[in-house]
């Protein structure tokens, strides 16, 4: 296991309202649906706990106290710090927020309700290989369509970001894993809320944004069939 990997902060991006989970969740955090009887953050913090990440910060928004209560409850063993949204961000102004709660120079971001269990020590050596600003695990799929597709350039730098197409076609998709230098803060927009996805990466082409390719599938629990989904695949991602 990488030294390097134990000064890395994780910040797992988990204050999303889970609209379309509401049906089978009720009030309940998209990020705190059980599989195998535990949350879906469980989860997420235990693989970054295997992976040797010491200290995790949780952004937290739509239900917070009880994200909150039941990780300081339940800390398994890891440093775990809160960082929330008293009005909704989105995945771009919700990391601006937990700017100050951010202590390595070079850190890694999860989406709250996705799973791609990638090697993160080698995700952060193509990081810093590459120099690059910002890096995004990408992972083929038969059908991009209800994700949107990624365009690389050989030496693996970011391209395009398609929108999601009524097209079914195969590509690379983003799989919710990120790694960032600080300095990508002073890339954000200047507002307070804004998205990852749509307002920072696109701004980013060009400008050392890099895709890392991974032979590995990944589940989300967005909506009520992936959350099913989710709970019969997890023992393949193990």
């Amino acid at each position: 296991m990488s030294n390097d990997i134990k000064q890395v902060n994780a910040v797992i991006l988990c204050g999303g309202l889970g609209t379309r989970l509401k049906s089978v969740l009720g009030a309940i955090p998209k990020v705190m649906a059980e599989i195998d009887d535990k949350p879906f953050l469980d989860i997420l913090v235990q693989h970054l706990k295997d992976q040797g990440i010491a200290r995790v910060v949780l952004c937290t928004g739509h239900q917070a106290p009880l994200v909150e209560s039941y990780f300081s409850s339940n800390p398994m063993g890891i440093e775990i710090e809160f960082s929330r949204e008293e009005m909704r961000l989105g995945t771009g102004g919700a990391l601006k927020n937990a700017k100050e709660k951010i202590k390595s120079d070079t850190f890694i971001v999860m989406n709250g309700d996705s799973l791609c269990k990638v090697d993160l020590g080698e995700f952060l050596e193509f990081h810093k290989a590459k120099q690059a600003v910002a890096s995004i695990v990408v992972s083929e799929v038969k059908d991009v369509s209800d994700f949107g597709g990624i365009e690389m350039n050989k030496d693996l730098s970011i391209a395009a970001f398609r929108e999601k197409e009524s097209v079914a076609f195969g590509g690379y998709v983003n799989a919710g894993v990120y790694c960032f230098n600080k300095e990508v803060f002073s890339l954000m927009p200047d507002q307070n809320k804004f998205s990852l996805e749509y307002d920072l990466f696109p701004k980013l082409v060009n400008k050392g944004i890099y895709g890392f390719c991974v032979d590995k599938d990944f589940m989300d629990i967005g909506t009520p069939e992936r959350l099913e989904k989710a709970k019969d695949k997890l023992g393949d991602l193990k």
